[in-house]
């Protein structure tokens, strides 16, 4: 099938999908109604710029590395401003996603549960490091959103002698069970409810299903095993903090 043959419909149902997204959305008055349409177009540029580069970065690890290596700083901004990060938290931000994305990919890749191949480690890579942002997200705005809403009651821990993090303590273990929901359940349901896309690609690659699901499931203990990394260390400088946010 040409590519022309494809590029129409491809257009037309896209187009149909985001304008029902977005007359639903401002229909009803939602903050931001634009946005899906505008994510969509953004995702568009950026995979035509991927699928350039793609043919020469995929056949060599040192390449794929770089390329992982912007997704990380893409990622760590994203999460950064959507949590009003400032230079410092910023810093500690990437140092905790780069070792939660790190620890996960070395430990999935060393110990040979996924080939270390370049396609496989981009793959993987991409992934994680995704989720990872979603988690941080996830966390840090549930985290200050409870710390805002209980100050008289972190207040008076720290009027009574309480460090920050004493403080705060019981509202950071929320944030993370809360932000770790999405990647569990999914996890659960996978299977079942969710058809995950490693699990998809890997059968239309020509994998068998046994293989496609053995390569899913490491997948996901991946993304468990980082989006858990990345918000206990987030919840852990956060809680840190000498002032408590007024909103």
């Amino acid at each position: 099938m040409t590519w022309n043959a494809v590029a129409l419909p491809t257009l037309l149902g896209l187009t149909l999908l985001m304008a029902l997204t977005t007359a639903v959305l401002a229909s009803r008055g939602v903050p931001r109604w634009s946005a899906p349409g505008l994510a969509v177009l953004r995702a568009a540029a950026q995979l035509a710029a991927l699928s350039l580069v793609l043919s020469t970065v995929i056949e060599r690890l040192t390449w794929v590395a770089a390329a992982l290596g912007v997704m990380l700083v893409a990622a760590v901004l994203t999460a950064g401003r959507r949590l009003r990060a400032d230079r410092w938290s910023m810093l500690w931000l990437a140092v905790a996603m780069l070792l939660a994305a790190g620890t996960t990919l070395a430990i999935v890749f060393l110990t040979g549960a996924i080939t270390m191949a370049p396609q496989n480690l981009l793959a993987v890579g991409g992934i994680v490091i995704g989720n990872t942002m979603s988690v941080a997200t996830l966390t840090g705005r549930r985290f200050r959103a409870d710390v805002v809403e209980r100050r008289e009651e972190v207040e008076a821990w720290l009027a009574i002698g309480a460090t920050p993090r004493q403080s705060t303590l019981e509202i950071a273990r929320l944030a993370v069970l809360e932000a770790l929901v999405p990647s569990v359940d999914q996890t659960r349901t996978t299977g079942m409810v969710v058809l995950p896309g490693a699990f998809v690609g890997a059968v239309f690659a020509g994998a068998s299903p046994l293989e496609a699901g053995r390569f899913q499931l490491v997948v996901l203990a991946g993304i468990l095993t980082a989006g858990s990394l990345v918000a206990v260390a987030l919840v852990e400088v956060l809680g840190r903090a000498r002032t408590v946010p007024t909103a």
